[in-house]
């Protein structure tokens, strides 16, 4: 844990110092997330987040993806990348890659939420809204990393979440989307196990500033949109990936290729 935590603060150094500052991180919080890639098969993958808590602004990204945001801030990030690839071609080890592209940036605008996120060649940016959430608080508890936590449960976004939250830590805040509970949200998880997010390390930081991440793919742009309007084009991209792949570079990956059955749910259905 003690490397995770080192590693973090240098690459969030690294790819902060061109970038604009939203806010000064006052707590640091990180989540293993395991989500079912293959519904049908019941195959899984994993991510870790990071939350970062200022005193007005949070931010939650996946520290993989920051990992490949700072070579892209590396002016030798290709070779050290490449060098990667022939290592994979060698022993099978897989090289740095974007899992959660998504950045969730809470009361920014205040009041409101910012989200980047990426499908293909293009990153985009949209506005949501915040304390939207209609929790519904019981008097079931246990313990999580020495915290006595609450259980809440709410429908959101086409999931039914169980979170887990910890009075003791007084921030209405959590992993990904999730907030809106007096205290931090230290597990959440939706009724299918599609989902499930879980606090491995929490710390008080100081001189770790909150910046607004830019984008490294095609036009080096975000292209603004909005919440549906995104989720649309992200399913037609769960649905039908070759396709997508040719509408954006023109090649055709698969000409036999049709849109598939959707075995992968993501976190928003709705």
């Amino acid at each position: 844990m003690k490397y995770i935590w080192t590693t973090l603060f240098v690459l969030i150094a690294s790819v902060a110092t061109a970038q604009k500052k939203l806010d000064d991180a006052k707590l640091e919080c990180q989540y293993y997330y395991v989500y079912q890639n293959d519904t049908l098969k019941g195959s899984t993958k994993d991510d870790r987040l990071v939350l970062l808590i200022g005193a007005k602004i949070s931010k939650c990204y996946s520290y993989h993806s920051l990992q490949i945001d700072s070579l892209e801030e590396n002016p030798n990030g290709n070779k050290i990348y490449l060098q990667e690839v022939k290592e994979f071609l060698r022993t099978g080890v897989r090289p740095r890659h974007k899992r959660m592209k998504a950045y969730t940036y809470k009361n920014y605008p205040e009041g409101k939420m910012t989200v980047t996120d990426g499908l293909m060649l293009q990153d985009y940016i949209y506005t949501d809204s915040l304390n939207n959430i209609d929790w519904s608080v019981s008097d079931s508890t246990k313990t999580i990393l020495n915290y006595t936590v609450q259980m809440a449960t709410c429908d959101y976004r086409g999931h039914h979440w169980t979170a887990w939250f910890a009075p003791d830590v007084p921030v209405s805040d959590g992993p990904w989307k999730l907030h809106g509970l007096p205290g931090l949200i230290m597990e959440a998880y939706d009724t299918k196990a599609y989902h499930h997010f879980t606090l491995v390390g929490i710390r008080k930081v100081k001189d770790m500033p909150i910046v607004m991440s830019k984008t490294y793919v095609g036009t080096n742009k975000f292209e603004k949109t909005n919440r549906k309007s995104f989720l649309k084009m992200q399913r037609q991209y769960l649905e039908n990936m070759t396709g997508m792949i040719k509408l954006e570079t023109g090649i055709d990956l698969d000409p036999n290729s049709s849109r598939r059955v959707l075995t992968f749910q993501p976190l928003e259905t709705e």
